[in-house]
């Protein structure tokens, strides 16, 4: 049978080359992002649907997992990709608009995409929920310090919920990629290239993708750097619960 996959910022980059994919090998796939020209370009050149959808709104992610629901019978992966960034520091260079825009987007529609996809995925027999993070939400990212702050926050709410759902078979982990070559490093590109910094394919970053969510893994943040394989990033052990 095959897979039922919905991605959330799904018209470009990472989440077309991830649509892509998973057609490629049966997958049936709902593409949610706010572009609406984009996004029916990529779900009819997959064979997929496509749902408008502002991840900063509960309602429209809630909207997004019924609809993979009644048109295809069931849901198997959800890949939490849209994000944003640019809002600066705390300096000079911080923008209002785009702080809370970036918020909004990255921590607000991580959360109301994960309450509409875990209960869905647990209802039908379970499932898996991977996040695009970063490589800024494992270390200090100094060009955008706003953006870096929720990728930190991103995994360790994936992290946090991971285990209360593995009874319901739902697996809940991020994919933590370096710079790809998408729309969001445009404004970058004299730091990368002065820099002499990879930056990977977004077919890369799929391939990690579904490496990932067949993996069993739960609770994991995977790294994606250009050439190299997606790795496990190994965290401290640190006992939450000792007094003192």
């Amino acid at each position: 049978m095959s897979r039922v996959l919905l991605i959330t910022g799904g018209a470009g980059g990472i989440g077309a080359a991830v649509a892509h994919r998973f057609a490629a090998t049966g997958g049936r796939v709902v593409v949610a992002d706010i572009d609406e020209t984009a996004g029916q370009e990529v779900a009819s050149a997959v064979g997929g649907l496509f749902v408008r959808t502002d991840v900063s709104s509960e309602d429209d992610n809630r909207r997004a997992v019924e609809t993979a629901l009644w048109k295809f019978g069931g849901l198997d992966l959800v890949h939490l990709n849209a994000g944003t960034g640019g809002a600066g520091g705390a300096g000079d260079d911080f923008d209002l608009s785009r702080y809370r825009r970036t918020l909004a987007v990255n921590l607000d529609g991580t959360m109301f995409g994960l309450r509409a996809a875990l209960p869905a995925l647990a209802a039908t027999g379970g499932g898996a929920v991977i996040v695009t993070a970063s490589l800024a939400g494992l270390g200090p990212a100094s060009f955008d310090p706003v953006y870096s702050a929720t990728k930190h926050a991103i995994i360790g709410l994936v992290r946090s919920l991971a285990p209360a759902w593995t009874e319901a078979r739902v697996t809940i982990n991020a994919i933590c990629p370096g710079f790809v070559d998408t729309r969001m490093i445009s404004g970058l590109r004299p730091l990368i290239s002065s820099g002499g910094l990879a930056v990977a394919t977004p077919d890369e970053v799929a391939h990690a993708v579904e490496q990932l969510a067949a993996s069993g893994a739960t609770g994991e943040a995977w790294t994606v750097q250009a050439g190299t394989p997606p790795t496990p990033f190994t965290f401290p052990a640190i006992d939450l619960t000792r007094a003192g």
